[in-house]
């Protein structure tokens, strides 16, 4: 299956408390040889940006780092944001595994967005409910942010509805992982996938895997995986050239 320019947005590698499949520079190794362009490596815990900076360099590929705006940086912590920019980060992730925990508190908020303006960087909703990302969507489109996406919007954690998402759709990317389909995940039906991509437009989503755990395949092939899946479901090639090349490199670069 021809990834060639792809960029995965999406991944979790090691070093990380949790089994990884591949580490930083094996992802890259792998990324490179299917002929992709990008990867993006996340973490709940810290910030990814440092490590994507030396492992790029070793794997001769381009990775990329952020930052998880869990408790174990503080939170909403401009600061947090501002240090992994710094290190090349290009992407800040609200919270995920604390989202019950760290509040939206507006002020905090806004000096997050604000610094996510400053520094030209991306902002993905994490796992925050829909009426929290309008919150976040309606402070973003007043503060002139551009480059936001929605992650996972279809899993349990998120669970926006297809009008929703039409919505959301109007100001930042859906971004579709595959590894919401797994069945130690939500055990999602790819039709689900298929069906909201049709409904919101491909201009508007991204396919990413979110793999990296050691139980599902390795991202490269996870990635393969999904291409496949769609096509099958009737999505269109030219369509998954944009939401897995095309509409990335939008938001990243």
């Amino acid at each position: 299956m021809d990834l060639t320019g792809f960029i995965d947005t999406h991944l979790h590698t090691s070093p990380d408390p949790r089994p990884r499949i591949v580490s930083d520079v094996e992802a890259g190794h792998q990324a490179r040889e299917a002929g992709m362009e990008a990867i993006i490596i996340k973490s709940h815990l810290d910030s990814t940006a440092g490590r994507a900076q030396m492992a790029s360099k070793i794997a001769d590929f381009k990775i990329i780092g952020g930052i998880t705006l869990n408790l174990n940086v503080g939170g909403l912590n401009a600061q947090a944001v501002e240090a992994s920019a710094l290190h090349g980060g290009r992407l800040v992730w609200l919270p995920t595994i604390h989202h019950q925990e760290v509040k939206l508190d507006e002020e905090k908020l806004e000096e997050v967005l604000l610094m996510v303006r400053d520094y030209d960087l991306a902002l993905g909703t994490g796992h925050l409910s829909p009426r929290e990302i309008f919150q976040v969507l309606d402070l973003a489109k007043s503060l002139r942010l551009n480059r936001l996406v929605v992650n996972h919007p279809l899993t349990r954690v998120v669970g926006a509805s297809l009008e929703e998402q039409k919505e959301m759709s109007r100001r930042a990317y859906l971004e579709h992982c595959y590894v919401a389909c797994m069945p130690l995940h939500d055990g999602l039906y790819p039709e689900e996938i298929a069906e909201a991509i049709q409904e919101v437009g491909p201009d508007r989503c991204i396919m990413a895997t979110d793999f990296g755990q050691y139980h599902n395949p390795t991202p490269v092939v996870g990635f393969q995986m999904y291409v496949r899946e769609m096509l099958k479901l009737g999505i269109s090639w030219e369509d998954i050239q944009r939401m897995c090349r095309d509409n990335p490199a939008e938001l990243i670069f």
